[in-house]
């Protein structure tokens, strides 16, 4: 019996390569993203990981073992401290005042995604919320460590890179994978289908939070 990471990886292989081929990643990948671009999207994530954070809160009150709670209140927290302290450090390159991104507008996509999130964990299971937070760290670290194999040591986005190429960042990623697929494989064949369109949707959501960072994606109508 295959492993529901594996099939859920599988299934998502054409957004992947559509994630690989991005002009923001590739253009992160050689150093020639735009400063903007970049300032742009780093304060997004900022107001996408306050949202998230809540979501893993949520997934570690949910969690059926005392593994569980501790991956998400603790191994999984920690590596999205990480990221703000990598936040704080671009935010501060770019004299933008942790205050001013803190209370900035969410894109569209941005409050989609996180608004998605929160809400699986409120309406659905232990299982699906474990899915849905899964393509956060996995996408993640599968583009951080690919890019990382290109990048030059002058790549300006050296920082973001290894953040995501990190071991440690890695060790956190399997947590999750292996206690989603424990999870599936205890759920029944509902739930577990669940889990398969929670996870598809963030791998989308993936994809639509670096296209609207690319564009720098605001509300289309305006008070």
């Amino acid at each position: 019996m295959s492993r529901f990471s594996d099939d859920a990886w599988t299934k998502v292989a054409k957004v992947r390569e559509a994630i690989y081929a991005m002009p923001f990643n590739t253009a992160l990948a050689d150093g020639t993203l735009s400063k903007d671009v970049f300032a742009h999207y780093i304060v997004q994530d900022s107001l996408y990981l306050a949202e998230y954070a809540k979501a893993l809160a949520l997934a570690a009150a949910k969690a059926p073992d005392g593994h569980a709670l501790m991956v998400f209140a603790g191994g999984a927290t920690e590596a999205v401290q990480v990221e703000r302290a990598l936040h704080a450090d671009y935010l501060g390159q770019f004299g933008i005042e942790q205050a001013t991104a803190a209370n900035a507008e969410p894109s569209p996509t941005c409050l989609a995604y996180t608004s998605y999130l929160l809400s699986v964990a409120q309406t659905q299971g232990f299982a699906e919320l474990a899915a849905a937070i899964l393509p956060c760290f996995w996408v993640y670290q599968d583009v951080g460590t690919r890019i990382h194999a290109a990048a030059g040591a002058d790549n300006p986005y050296r920082a973001w890179i290894e953040t995501y190429a990190d071991e440690g960042f890695e060790a956190a990623t399997r947590d999750v994978i292996a206690i989603t697929d424990v999870a599936a494989a205890k759920a029944d064949p509902d739930t577990v289908a669940r889990m398969h369109t929670a996870f598809l949707r963030c791998t989308q959501f993936e994809w639509m939070f670096w296209d609207a960072a690319w564009r720098r994606e605001s509300w289309p109508v305006t008070p």
